[in-house]
């Protein structure tokens, strides 16, 4: 590991507490906060996306869950890059991927320790980006992932995240929705899987079109559970541009549009 990068991260590590403690006050809680996220483990991550320059640096937390943490990170030319770490500490976590993995035949032999499990969940998520995009869905591209460390293309500008449709109602919501029914078309029939957790909460507006996130619990049309997912994705959809005076297809209807019947 070269100087200059052992520089640049503990830089990152000093970046990161100021900005958590300019928002909690609470010192211990702070660098707690810090060292949840980069254990040995996931330092020795960063640093090899460093080294390889897949990553250049990373200047603050842009939001923050019980799974996972997303960091407003940058590439040596000064790309904006998504950087999301999943939280090798979360148990409940553990406990809620099982459902999403087995059963899925693109992740076979998947060993049950926690590392490995939230190393393929993130394989998860870089796989259904990739195919998401492959299918003109669009998605933060994946530009690399290194077990519990996906990086992808950021969604906003200079740290700030573009909305989501839950912050800010699009300003033309008959034009968004039959975009949204034509990506639900594409995930299904062309990228053959189920996004599984489609709301307002998870597509934002950028540059006038929706964009599509949180894909790691998106599983194969095979899945099991997949017919259950998709029904309840066009339930969400619908009822959220209902709200919005949208005339929508019935959810009967927009299910055998999005799967082909």
């Amino acid at each position: 590991m070269s100087g200059k990068t052992q520089e640049r991260i503990a830089h990152t590590e000093r970046r990161i507490e100021r900005r958590d403690k300019m928002l909690n006050h609470d010192r211990s809680k702070e660098r707690a906060t810090v060292e949840e996220v980069f254990d040995q483990a996931t330092r020795m991550i960063v640093f090899d996306l460093m080294n390889n320059g897949k990553l250049y640096e990373l200047n603050g937390v842009v939001s923050s869950g019980k799974e996972a943490r997303v960091y407003w990170g940058t590439a040596k030319d000064g790309t904006d890059l998504a950087v999301k770490i999943y939280l090798t500490s979360s148990a409940e976590f553990k406990r809620g991927m099982h459902k999403y993995i087995e059963g899925d035949p693109r992740f076979k032999d998947v060993k049950h320790d926690t590392r490995s499990l939230i190393a393929v969940w993130a394989q998860k998520e870089f796989r259904n980006l990739g195919e998401a995009d492959a299918a003109k869905v669009r998605v933060p591209k994946p530009l690399a992932v290194k077990s519990n460390v996906v990086i992808m293309e950021f969604i906003g500008e200079k740290g700030v995240s573009a909305p989501s449709l839950k912050e800010r109602a699009p300003e033309h919501p008959e034009k968004v929705y039959k975009l949204i029914v034509t990506y639900l078309e594409r995930l299904y029939q062309k990228a053959k899987i189920v996004h599984g957790d489609l709301s307002e909460y998870n597509i934002m507006m950028w540059k006038g079109r929706p964009v599509v996130f949180d894909v790691s619990q998106s599983v194969s049309t095979q899945h099991p559970l997949a017919d259950f997912m998709v029904k309840r994705d066009i339930a969400n959809v619908n009822r959220f541009f209902k709200r919005l005076d949208v005339e929508v297809f019935s959810d009967e209807e927009l299910y055998k549009m999005v799967v082909g019947k």
